[in-house]
């Protein structure tokens, strides 16, 4: 499991929101290219298709997918006095930004910042037990008017949080685990030399504002069957009801049967848990009907692809620090697998 580690530590100190994955792209294709018996390709949006051959041809032409993209913000403008105005990429909840350490800046080009918010002595007792709205937040460069900023930073500018990746024993704490925890599984898949059937790899753009970077990379490789690896909202904290959990973590990958883009396949879905018991790895299910990902837009490409979603328990998604479980996150590895085979071996209609 060395490598894997190796592989989303790296990807999660790239910063690439939402159309600009340039960062993560590039360290993703130097890694395919050393790589023999697969044709890499990328599409017009940014995205990545990897072509791997296995030890047969499939019946089912399986296409597996992860976004590159993580949630940020972008610069808006820049104010007389020096400081950035933003606007969120992704959904990103205003409670978790105040106070922040970001990274600002695009195309090799990064200064620190800070999210400000007026001083606790300037506000109203009552403002202080408030959610303060993105409007009223600024970024502070240290530049002392516009024309100093300006030498640093320009409108559309990607911001990101400013934290690492950093693990203990048991868990991975870092920005950015949605996705680049299911790049990087699908990287190690692809170094796999005993891979069983040939498989689409799909590395996708712009999944946080929608889904426009997996409808391309599904239409070119036009998949009869698709699995989406993400990350999802664990709810096993302090304070949240046990009926309110959606999942859990130390219980393995996460299974969907339903989200606010699509209803999953049930076959594939009841093959999933299926493979996981046959390997002695744990599975669960997403015990909600909440979000979405690229099976969103997978399935409904062309004349319509079967999917399922294998997703990542992660505590504080969307946040500056994320929260994954390290035996979740290798647990997933075997099981996608064997689902990619299992998928792969059937005809595309079996139920």
């Amino acid at each position: 499991m060395t490598q894997l580690y190796t592989d989303l530590k790296a990807l999660c100190g790239l910063r690439g929101i939402s159309g600009q994955e340039g960062e993560v792209r590039a360290y993703l294709k130097e890694e395919i290219g050393k790589l023999s018996g697969v044709r890499m390709e990328e599409t017009a949006l940014g995205g990545l298709l990897v072509y791997k051959t296995g030890r047969a041809r499939a019946k089912t032409r399986v296409l597996i997918d992860a976004h590159m993209d993580e949630v940020g913000f972008v610069v808006t403008h820049l104010s007389n006095e020096g400081l950035l105005a933003f606007s969120t990429v992704g959904g990103i909840d205003p409670r978790v930004v105040a106070g922040d350490s970001v990274w600002v800046g695009s195309d090799g080009r990064k200064v620190p910042g800070a999210v400000i918010l007026p001083p606790v002595h300037l506000t109203d007792r009552a403002d202080r037990q408030k959610t303060i709205p993105y409007e009223k937040l600024w970024i502070d460069i240290g530049a002392e008017n516009k024309e100093e900023a300006q030498k640093a930073v320009r409108p559309g500018d990607m911001v990101t949080f400013a934290t690492t990746l950093t693990e203990n024993s048991e868990s991975l704490f870092g920005r950015a685990l949605d996705d680049r925890a299911g790049c990087a599984l699908l990287l190690n898949l692809l170094r796999d030399e005993d891979w069983a059937f040939d498989t689409v790899f799909s590395f996708s753009t712009q999944e946080e504002t929608g889904g426009a970077g997996a409808k391309t990379n599904g239409f070119a490789a036009d998949p009869q069957a698709a699995i989406v690896v993400e990350s999802t909202t664990a709810g096993d904290m302090a304070g949240v009801d046990e009926d309110r959990l959606v999942c859990r973590q130390g219980k393995g990958p996460v299974l969907s049967f339903m989200d606010h883009g699509m209803i999953y396949d049930r076959t594939y879905c009841r093959w999933a848990f299926e493979e996981a018991e046959r390997l002695g790895v744990p599975c669960q299910w997403k015990e909600a009907v909440a979000g979405g990902n690229n099976a969103g837009s997978l399935h409904v490409t062309r004349a319509g692809v079967r999917s399922v979603a294998v997703s990542l328990p992660c505590r504080y998604i969307h946040a500056p620090m994320g929260l994954l479980r390290k035996a979740d996150f290798e647990a997933a590895l075997p099981l996608l697998k064997a689902l990619c085979a299992r998928i792969a071996q059937a005809a595309p209609d079996e139920t």
